[in-house]
């Protein structure tokens, strides 16, 4: 086999290109090879089998021989030359043939990416700033008022309807006399201030009372969803039929019961309530600090990728999508999803993937052990029987695989903790559990 060197005006940083050749001597040698190996066993009409005659097996066989005696010879000049070259090849060459003056040999050309290298940037200059919040008792009643909300009703109220209550409606809307599609509904609940309905709308409901009748305009905006209503003015006639108020349950036995407390114990509750918001608040520190140090590490690692591997992982995503699409009961066949979606996000997680991998092995950050059982008890915890979950864990390779790259993540996020220069800033309850208004 004879090389020349990498053809240096390539359209990518990553980009190679390796010519090579291959005596046709040594394919011919090996298509014949083959085929007395083929010839001992081929089975023909006619004939017993072992006994075609050899022009019949090679007019019948030959092109296939050619063919993958051809490609073995190709994939092995290949391997040869990236070895020689000590090449990390990411993603499959492309195979172009090649016009040459020597006639004896077979020449073609492999194109190619290969992997970045990587010198790791510095980050004890960066900063991050690093959300903290204990809870406390302010946080547990909040979140047991959220809890409470969550299993709120509506019972029937004899008042004018107020903000917070649910208005049941029959409502038919007109556009020049002609009832627009979507414009007629009965028995419609509308619970007033939720944003369910335009604004102008909901305005005519409040004050009134069940069994009052209404008729007015409403003009919809010009940025409205439905374009064929966005602009226009629809007359609106309103039939009011109840009016429900919203009820908490009490603060019970009975509360605590329906969270999972056999007793009915507000103190067990109030302990459980605890746990599980101390496990959700450090759980959403924990992204936010990732999601900065992630960002911190392409910062400080600008890297060509190979687009290769952007394009497998796009892909990748598109497949994990439309699974998303089944799980929701919708036919992925029905939405054209494309690579070209997720191409940016794809970009991003291949940098990361290499940057990081690099920072493990450069640094010593594999997963311990104990690490790995450490995370999967504190996953299991949250469950009614940890042990089981556990057990399931260790049976499961592929879920203890994603453990693994978790605590990987954690190393990773931990080192670099150490590292940059980090400040602490207290982060509002409502703020880090996105209900701050």
């Amino acid at each position: 086999m004879q090389t020349n060197q990498d053809n240096p005006s390539t359209p990518s940083a990553l980009e190679r290109r390796i010519d090579m050749s291959v005596p046709l001597t040594e394919i011919d040698r090996d298509v014949e090879q083959r085929l007395k190996r083929l010839a001992r066993t081929v089975r023909m009409p006619g004939f017993r089998p072992g006994k075609v005659p050899f022009k019949l097996v090679v007019q019948q066989y030959g092109p296939q021989a050619r063919s993958e005696a051809v490609g073995e010879a190709v994939q092995k000049a290949f391997g040869d030359a990236v070895r020689e070259r000590n090449l990390r090849v990411a993603g499959y060459p492309r195979i172009e043939p090649k016009q040459g003056e020597d006639a004896a040999q077979l020449q073609f050309s492999a194109v190619f990416e290969v992997y970045p290298e990587i010198a790791l940037g510095d980050v004890s200059g960066r900063q991050i700033e690093r959300a903290v919040l204990t809870v406390g008792e302010p946080e547990v009643d909040k979140t047991i008022e959220v809890l409470r909300k969550q299993r709120m009703v509506f019972v029937q109220a004899d008042r004018p309807a107020a903000d917070g209550d649910r208005v049941v409606v029959d409502f038919t809307g007109r556009i020049d006399d002609a009832v627009f599609q979507g414009g007629h509904a009965t028995d419609y609940p509308i619970v007033l201030g939720a944003g369910t309905m335009l604004p102008d709308f909901e305005s005519q409901l409040r004050g009134v009372g069940a069994g009052a009748s209404k008729t007015f305009d409403l003009t919809f905006p010009a940025d409205y969803h439905a374009k064929e209503l966005a602009g226009k003015t629809a007359t609106f006639e309103v039939a009011v039929k109840r009016i429900e108020a919203p009820q908490l349950p009490e603060l019970n036995a009975d509360f605590a019961r329906a969270l999972g407390i056999p007793d009915g114990d507000l103190g067990k509750m109030r302990a459980e309530v605890r746990a599980n918001l101390e496990r959700e608040v450090k759980k959403r520190l924990g992204a936010r600090v990732k999601d900065q140090v992630m960002r911190l590490i392409l910062e400080a690692n600008p890297i060509d990728v190979p687009m290769a591997l952007v394009q497998s992982e796009a892909q990748q995503l598109v497949e994990n999508a439309k699974e998303d699409l089944k799980n929701r009961g919708l036919d992925p066949n029905q939405v054209p999803v494309q690579a070209a979606w997720f191409m940016e996000q794809a970009t991003r997680r291949v940098k990361l993937g290499l940057v990081m991998a690099e920072m493990v092995r450069e640094k010593g950050l594999q997963a311990r052990p104990e690490q790995v059982r450490a995370l999967v008890q504190e996953m299991a915890d949250s469950y009614e029987n940890p042990s089981e979950v556990v057990r399931w864990y260790y049976s499961q390779p592929q879920q203890l695989a994603q453990a693994e790259a978790l605590v990987i993540e954690e190393n990773v996020v931990d080192w670099v903790m150490k590292n940059a220069s980090v400040s602490d800033k207290d982060i509002a309850f409502d703020e880090l559990m996105g209900t701050a208004a």
